[in-house]
């Protein structure tokens, strides 16, 4: 009883985390954190996606953080493929106190190496290897731990593996992303390369709140972010490096079972640029995003004040108080479905928000901030529920997020109302907001089943860019929707768009040419 209470009570905090903001750029849609802040949007290589923690399914004396950046990358991106920036720092901090500190803090910084200046080829031939000469640009990385300030670095020159250029070029891909998983010398294991973007939704939910096939909960949606890749890093520490005491929790209930966690990007504040393509960097680090739980800077923060919440601190997140009172996607719900969402102002946000959830997710003595909070003393889950603890699943979001965690169902569901009355008794959720989602409900392709867990890049030969329809070459990973082979599940999916618009451009271009060439014959007239 007392677990159901608990999980019961998990659920709340979902609403604050379980809105989402559209935005169009270059064709693209903000999803998660994708693009999720205006000067974000325009530097990809810091641009923070997802954010992940859990307890490993396999080594449940471990916890692994799972950092996504750079988004919407297509597969065929040559001849210049996507990496890590070699000028930015990559960290991850942790909070094993409840002060809203980072404690410990990982950082990663990337070197990328030229073998040939001579050819424009990322490869010279099939990679076989890491250490390959055909591959032409490598990148190596160095890890670095900070404990209450004091460094030492675990790992140096570290691998990683190239992108997933193709069938001619990596033959052997899963071998190569492989080879690039590596033991630090605290024992904690590393990956950073390219993968699948884990992340899964519909973006049509951002037409005003438009689910394709009512209420949500029976299929019929297209990801939005299906034929993705992202630039991953993966960290599995032993639980025993991440408590305040050094002691593994006895229990869920032990007081150093839960930690906070975000991740963030920095840049030095000085970019200077030369003649010949030369750039120069200095100064101090300056942080340009961060990412805790997902999708708080998207509608968290108002527009004006986005850029400000990624450059922010968890010790000062009491000035973004306000704009958690008044969701605007529960005024949607109301406008558009006409969902009787509960009255504001949402005390129950204000205090779920910031503090997690007593007995569960809430450390002792916290200072409220909004990270994301982990209890690492509940076990995984045997058979995991993607609705996480609405399913009944403790070990899912929002106790930590699992990749699998279906976040945009959990969070439609759940700003509709559905935990209102555990806050307020008196209240009874609309009867709509427990069947809420997007219709898509797992991610394009199976996640591994052992570290680093996240699934492999696609690759640039069988994927289907987007807005393309798919060559016939019979590959080895599934269709995206449109192509042939997968019928379209809704007729404003994104190869659909694309078709459309690539129709109009045509209609456009025979138009202005007959007017031009009536003009021409009446002129000659």
């Amino acid at each position: 009883m007392k677990l159901a209470k608990i999980g019961s009570t998990l659920l709340a905090l979902l609403v604050v985390f379980g809105m989402f903001a559209v935005g169009i750029r270059s064709g693209q849609v903000s999803a998660s954190s994708h693009r999720e802040a205006p000067m974000i949007s325009n530097d990809p290589v810091a641009d923070d996606t997802d954010y992940y923690a859990f307890v490993s399914p396999d080594k449940p004396d471990t916890v692994t953080f799972i950092i996504n950046t750079w988004p919407f990358e297509e597969p065929v991106g040559g001849p210049n493929y996507f990496t890590f920036g070699d000028d930015v720092l990559y960290e991850l901090h942790i909070d094993n106190v409840g002060d809203a500190q980072s404690h410990i803090t990982y950082q990663f910084r990337f070197k990328t190496t030229v073998g040939n200046g001579n050819t424009f080829l990322y490869n010279t031939g099939p990679i076989m290897s890491l250490d390959d000469p055909n591959w032409n640009v490598k990148q190596t990385y160095t890890v670095t731990r900070l404990d209450n300030g004091k460094a030492t670095v675990l790992g140096e020159n570290l691998k990683t593996p190239p992108v997933n250029v193709g069938a001619k070029s990596t033959p052997n891909y899963e071998a190569l992303s492989n080879a690039a998983i590596q033991t630090l010398s605290d024992g904690s294991k590393v990956f950073a390369g390219q993968a699948d973007d884990s992340f899964f939704v519909d973006l049509n939910v951002f037409d005003l709140l438009t689910i394709r096939k009512l209420p949500g909960n029976a299929g019929g949606g297209v990801d939005g972010l299906k034929g993705y890749n992202v630039q991953t890093i993966a960290l599995q520490v032993p639980m025993t490096l991440l408590t305040a005491d050094g002691t593994k929790p006895a229990d869920a209930k032990a007081a150093n079972a839960v930690i906070g966690s975000w991740t963030t990007t920095s840049r030095q504040a000085t970019t200077v640029l030369r003649g010949g393509g030369a750039v120069e960097h200095s100064g101090d680090w300056v942080q340009v995003s961060r990412l805790g739980a997902p999708l708080v800077n998207e509608v968290v923060a108002p527009l004006a004040a986005k850029d400000l919440f990624n450059s922010s601190k968890p010790a000062d997140d009491a000035q973004f108080l306000g704009a958690v009172t008044d969701p605007e996607m529960g005024r949607l719900f109301k406008a558009l479905y006409n969902i009787q969402v509960p009255p504001t102002p949402r005390d129950d946000l204000v205090a779920i928000f910031l503090t997690g959830i007593p007995g569960a997710t809430m450390p002792p003595n916290v200072k409220p901030s909004e990270q994301l909070r982990l209890n690492m003393g509940v076990p995984p889950a045997a058979n995991p529920n993607p609705l996480g603890v609405v399913g009944g699943d403790l070990a899912g979001y929002p106790n930590g997020r699992r990749l699998a965690d279906d976040v945009t169902d959990i969070s439609l569901k759940a700003v509709a109302g559905a935990a209102y009355p555990l806050f307020h008794p008196d209240f009874k959720a609309d009867a709509l907001a427990a069947q809420l989602g997007d219709g898509v409900d797992a991610n394009d392709v199976p996640f591994r089943s052992s570290f680093p867990y996240v699934a492999l890049a696609w690759d640039g030969t069988t994927s289907v860019p987007h807005g393309a329809y798919a060559p016939s070459t019979g590959g080895a990973q599934p269709p995206v929707a449109g192509s042939p082979g997968m019928p379209r599940t809704g007729a404003t999916d994104s190869g659909h768009l694309a078709d459309i618009y690539a129709w109009l451009l045509a209609l456009v271009a025979v138009a202005g040419g007959l007017i031009l060439a009536g003009g021409w014959t009446v002129r000659r007239r």
